[in-house]
C-alpha cells in the first residue's frame, strides 16, 4: 500500500507539474499566440465598402451625370446546410441570368461553407430570394455600374469589371479617385456571434466614397460627332472612324469619339476588344499631309519663308536616290508655298525642310535638327501629352539615329515615317492657330462636391510657346486660304473664318507603302471672321482594303460639326 501510495503521489506531482509548466509556457511564451486565436474565435472584420464615384459630362454649361451606381446583390450559399433542389430552383427562377458557377461544381464538395452562385442580381430578384427565406442561402449588397446614355462616349469612359475595377478610359485612368477607400468595422462578438457595443477591440474606419468626377466632355457635342462618324462609316467602304473636338484657347476636350461603340452594360459580350481602345489617344499612326501644316509653321517661324516665297515643282524630289512625288501631279513650274499648300503638294513641304537647312536645293543636318526641334520640342510629337487617360507615345526619330535618312525626314514633312496619336496633331495644330501657345490637353474639369456644387478646376495656362503669334497669324491666313480653295462652293457659313487642311495617309503591306488603302484625315479650326478661333476638330476614317481620302471622306465629316458647333456655341457672324 505504501508503495502504491508513493506512486501515485509521485505522479500526482509530476501531473501538476507538467500542467504548471504548460501553464507557464501558455501565459509566457505562446501568450500572444493564443491571444490571436481567442480574437480569432470572437472578435468579427468586416469590410465597410467604399461607394464607386459618380461621373459627369457638361451639357451646355451644366453637369450631368452619365455614369451612376446601382444597388445590386451577391448571391452565397452554404453547400453544408443548404436545401440544394429549393435553392437551384428559386435561383433558375429568378437570377438565373446573372448566375457565375455551375451547380454540379457548387455541391461537389459539401464541407465547403461558402460559395458564391450569383452576381449583380437586381433588386426585385434580391427580394424574393429574401423572401423564400432558405437555409444557407446568403445576400451581400454592393454597387453596380450604369450608363444611362447607352453606348455615348463608351470608349472614353470604359467600365467596370465584376471585381470592381475600372478597365479602359476614364474608369481605368482615374480608377484610383473613383473607387475611394473601403472602411473596416472590427467587433467583439459573443458566442452567438452577436456584436457586443463594449470593449477596447472594437474598431470602426468609416469608408472614404470615391470623388465624382466632371469630365470637359460636351454630352451634345460628343453624341453629334459621334452620330457624324457613324453617318460616314455607314455610307462608305470603311469601317471605323474617330475624332476628336477641342477648345483651341484652353486645352479642354469637348468630344472624343470612336466608332464602332459598345454597350458598357454589357462589356462581356464583346467579342472584338478593338472596341475597347480609345483611338485618339490609345493609337499611333502616320497622319500623312495634315503635318505640312507644322513643317510651313516651322519655316515661317524661322523666317525662311512666307506664303509668297516660290519654288521650281517639278512633280518630284529625288532624296537618297528615291523618287518622291506629289500626289497630284498639276501646278508644275514656279509656284507659291500658298500654291503648294493649297494642292498639297509633297515637294512644298519638303522645300519647307530645306528652306530650314537654308540651302534650297539639297536637305541639310541642321534643316533635320530644326524639324525635329519644332516637331518634337515644341508640337510634342512623339512624347505624351499628360491627359489624364491613357496614351500612346508615338515615335518620332531623332536626327542624328542612324536611320535619320533625309529621306525619312523628307517623309515627315507631309506625315509620313513618323507615328502620332490625334491628340498631340489637334493640341499642335490649336497651338499653331492660336497665336502659338501650347496647352494640355485635357479631359476633367472639376469635381462635384458633397453638398452638390460643381468645383471648377482653375483655368489652365500654356505650357509653353510653339511658334510666335505672327507665324501664327499667318498660318492661320494660309490654313483659311487652303479650305476657301478647296470649298470653292461656298460650303461655309458667310461670315465665318474656317481652315484646315487634309490628309491622306498611306497604309503599309509587305513593308511598302500602298495607296490600295488609305486613311482619310482632316483637321480644322473655326469662328467669326476677326476673332480668335473657337474651336478645332479633327477627324479620321479608315477600314481594312479601304480607299480613304482626306477631301473626299473625312473633311465632309469636319464641315458637318463646323455647322453644329457654330449653332451649338451661338458663334454669331463677324465682319469681313
Amino acid at each position: 500500500m505504501d508503495k502504491r501510495t508513493k506512486a501515485l503521489r509521485i505522479i500526482l506531482v509530476a501531473a501538476v507539474a507538467l500542467v504548471l509548466v504548460r501553464l507557464f509556457v501558455i501565459q509566457i511564451f505562446e501568450h500572444d499566440m493564443w491571444v490571436e486565436r481567442a480574437e480569432q474565435e470572437h472578435v468579427v472584420q468586416y469590410t465597410i465598402p467604399a461607394e464607386r464615384g459618380e461621373i459627369y459630362m457638361m451639357d451646355g454649361g451644366e453637369p450631368t451625370v452619365v455614369v451612376m451606381n446601382e444597388a445590386v446583390w451577391t448571391v452565397i450559399v452554404d453547400p453544408m446546410t443548404v436545401d440544394e433542389e429549393a435553392t437551384k430552383k428559386l435561383m433558375d427562377e429568378v437570377a438565373k441570368d446573372k448566375l457565375v458557377a455551375e451547380w454540379k461544381d457548387v455541391f461537389a464538395d459539401k464541407t465547403r461553407r461558402y460559395y458564391i452562385v450569383a452576381q449583380g442580381v437586381k433588386r426585385d430578384a434580391a427580394q424574393k430570394i429574401r423572401e423564400a427565406g432558405l437555409t444557407g442561402v446568403y445576400l451581400k449588397e454592393g454597387n453596380a455600374r450604369v450608363y444611362p446614355e447607352g453606348e455615348l462616349a463608351s470608349s472614353l469612359l470604359g467600365f467596370v469589371n465584376n471585381e470592381g475595377a475600372g478597365q479602359y478610359g476614364v474608369e481605368q485612368a482615374l480608377n484610383k479617385d473613383l473607387a475611394g477607400e473601403n472602411g473596416v468595422l472590427k467587433t467583439v462578438t459573443d458566442v452567438n456571434n452577436v456584436a457586443l457595443s463594449i470593449g477596447d477591440d472594437n474598431v470602426r474606419v468609416p469608408a472614404k466614397n470615391g470623388k465624382d468626377v466632371v469630365l470637359s466632355v460636351d454630352r451634345n457635342i460628343q453624341r453629334r460627332l459621334e452620330q457624324i462618324l457613324a453617318e460616314a462609316v455607314a455610307g462608305s467602304a470603311a469601317t471605323n472612324a474617330a475624332g476628336v473636338v477641342m477648345d483651341p484657347m484652353t486645352g479642354e476636350i469637348w468630344a472624343l469619339a470612336n466608332v464602332p461603340t459598345y454597350d458598357a452594360t454589357k462589356y462581356s459580350e464583346i467579342k472584338d476588344a478593338s472596341v475597347f481602345v480609345n483611338t485618339p489617344l490609345e493609337s499611333a499612326y502616320e497622319p500623312g499631309s495634315m503635318c505640312k501644316t507644322f513643317s510651313f509653321a516651322a519655316a515661317i517661324d524661322q523666317g525662311k519663308m512666307t506664303p509668297a516665297t516660290t519654288y521650281t515643282n517639278n512633280g518630284y524630289l529625288t532624296v537618297d536616290n528615291w523618287k518622291i512625288e506629289n500626289a497630284y501631279k498639276g501646278q508644275l513650274g514656279t509656284i507659291t508655298m500658298q500654291t503648294g499648300l493649297d494642292y498639297s503638294l509633297n515637294t512644298s513641304s519638303m522645300t519647307a525642310l530645306m528652306l530650314l537647312g537654308d540651302d534650297a536645293s539639297q536637305i541639310t543636318q541642321k534643316g533635320k535638327n530644326k524639324l525635329y526641334e519644332y516637331y518634337h520640342d515644341k508640337f510634342g510629337f512623339g512624347e505624351y501629352t499628360d491627359i489624364e487617360l491613357v496614351e500612346a507615345k508615338g515615335y518620332l526619330t531623332e536626327p542624328d539615329a542612324e536611320d535619320a535618312y533625309n529621306s525619312r525626314y523628307a517623309n515627315m514633312t507631309f506625315g509620313q515615317g513618323m507615328n502620332i496619336t490625334m491628340i498631340q496633331l489637334a493640341a499642335a495644330f490649336s497651338s499653331v492657330i492660336n497665336g502659338g501657345e501650347y496647352y494640355r490637353p485635357t479631359v476633367v474639369a472639376g469635381e462635384m462636391l458633397e453638398n452638390g456644387t460643381f468645383n471648377y478646376l482653375q483655368a489652365p495656362e500654356a505650357v509653353r510657346q510653339t511658334v510666335s503669334k505672327a507665324t501664327s497669324d499667318t498660318m492661320r491666313q494660309m490654313l483659311y486660304g487652303t479650305r476657301s480653295y478647296k470649298r470653292t462652293t461656298g460650303v461655309d457659313k458667310p461670315g465665318y473664318y474656317i481652315g484646315g487642311k487634309t490628309g491622306t495617309s498611306q497604309g503599309i503591306k509587305d513593308g511598302a507603302y500602298t495607296f490600295d488603302e488609305t486613311v482619310g484625315n482632316y483637321v480644322g479650326f473655326g469662328g467669326a471672321t476677326k476673332e480668335s478661333p473657337k474651336y478645332v476638330i479633327m477627324v479620321k476614317i479608315w477600314g481594312d482594303n479601304a480607299k480613304m481620302e482626306g477631301e473626299k471622306d473625312a473633311m465632309p465629316m469636319f464641315d458637318k460639326m463646323s455647322d453644329y458647333m457654330i449653332d451649338y456655341l451661338k458663334i454669331k457672324p463677324g465682319e469681313s
